[in-house]
């Protein structure tokens, strides 16, 4: 295209000196010029000769005294695009102390906010905390969102969310550039703030300030914590409804929001978050929480593991949750048959945590013992104790009375 526009324009040029030359060697014309009593007379195509000539002398001049400060412009300006690189490489391979005094040399305008931010860079390395700062301070007013991103990235590395969101939030700094709009949304998740961070969602899609494989992961993490953070029903509600029907089947979501919806006792939703986001994705740890839900609807649910069970017999999260249903019914035996399918399908310390309850409810202090050493031993990686076959008589408690088998009283 550039090259096209430049026959075109040589073309017109072309023409056009045609033409004036045409006109003029048909009638070249009378210059006079009268200086000091003397005339002086030409034609037209003469003098502008002259005129022409007489300027490219007078421009040759101008570049020849401007010729050794221009030199010494390009000089000065190679010098700092050198330092520039070579403070850069030292920070990246970890020189911070040089490269440090490498980029503070940098005098260049145009490269003294960049040279500055990676000399903070370096200081905070070296765990020159307040001097980083001092660095930074030296960019606050010219280059304001610069300033702001460089101090929150320093002070999310501290693990100061409050601070990189203070820093953020200053006026001087709006607009946020992309890396801004990422950090803030970092910083409203580190303290807490779930609800505001996935608010920004939209914000980082339409600036790509995140990487779009990792947009769904914060999405899902973020809709966890604002369910989570919910601070009464009608937003716990609210902030439901308002996901996508997708992610509300998101197995992590779906357990947060289900988690929640128990503590607000509302036992139909919990339960009909889990099972829409199982019929929909089956998630083994889903199907683990869905016996651990502390709300009621028993026998619906028991009937609901049942016809899971037809599908996935050998589920370890299905078979924990049958177990967990029957000890919330009373029924042990049930319950320690349902936990040893469990284990041997592959539960692991739920299902040994339970077993323990189990048998230190019914008096089998042996057992319950094993038991919770395997919930330890399942945690570490650990070999696992056997659990003994048989079980030892009751333990007796305090206040009972306990007879030999000839009806005489026993010590305690």
């Amino acid at each position: 295209m550039n090259v096209l526009r430049s026959v075109l324009l040589l073309i017109v040029v072309g023409l056009a000196v045609a033409l004036a030359a045409q006109v003029l060697l048909q009638d070249p014309g009378l210059v006079l010029v009268r200086y000091r009593g003397s005339d002086y007379t030409t034609t037209v195509p003469y003098a502008v000769a002259m005129a022409l000539g007489g300027l490219a002398v007078l421009w040759l001049l101008l570049r020849l005294l401007a010729a050794p400060v221009q030199a010494v412009r390009r000089r000065r300006e190679r010098t700092q695009r050198r330092r520039l690189a070579d403070g850069l490489s030292d920070v990246h391979e970890g020189r911070w102390l040089r490269g440090e005094r490498t980029l503070l040399a940098n005098e260049d305008p145009d490269t003294l906010a960049i040279a500055r931010v990676h000399a903070a860079r370096a200081a905070a390395a070296r765990g020159e905390v307040s001097l980083a700062q001092q660095h930074l301070e030296a960019i606050r007013g010219p280059h304001a969102p610069l300033h702001a991103v460089a101090l929150a990235e320093l002070a999310l590395a501290q693990g100061r969310p409050t601070s990189a969101l203070a820093a953020l939030d200053d006026a001087s700094a709006q607009p946020l550039p992309p890396r801004g709009l990422a950090l803030r949304a970092q910083a409203l998740a580190e303290i807490g703030h779930y609800h505001e961070a996935y608010g920004m969602l939209a914000a980082l899609r339409k600036a790509e300030a995140v990487p779009a494989p990792d947009l769904p992961r914060l999405e899902a993490r973020w809709a966890r914590g604002m369910l989570a953070e919910a601070p009464d029903g009608n937003t716990l509600a609210e902030r439901w409804e308002s996901l996508p029907k997708p992610l509300r089947h998101d197995p992590a979501v779906a357990g947060a929001y289900a988690e929640r919806a128990a503590a607000f006792h509302w036992d139909d939703a919990a339960a009909r978050a889990i099972e829409d986001a199982l019929d929909t994705h089956w998630d083994e740890a889903l199907a683990a929480q869905y016996g651990r839900l502390t709300i009621g609807r028993l026998d619906q649910r028991a009937a609901r593991v049942e016809r899971w069970l037809a599908q996935h017999p050998e589920s370890p999260g299905l078979l924990l949750s049958r177990a967990r249903l029957h000890y919330a019914h009373g029924d042990w035996p049930q319950a320690e048959a349902a936990l040893r399918e469990a284990l041997q399908a592959g539960a692991g310390p739920e299902a040994w945590e339970l077993l323990g309850h189990g048998h230190a409810a019914a008096g089998d202090e042996r057992r319950a013992r094993v038991a919770y050493a395997n919930a330890l031993r399942a945690m570490r990686g650990e070999e696992l104790i056997e659990l003994p076959a048989e079980a030892y008589p009751p333990t007796p408690r305090e206040g009972r009375e306990v007879r030999n088998a000839h009806g005489m009283p026993r010590l305690q």
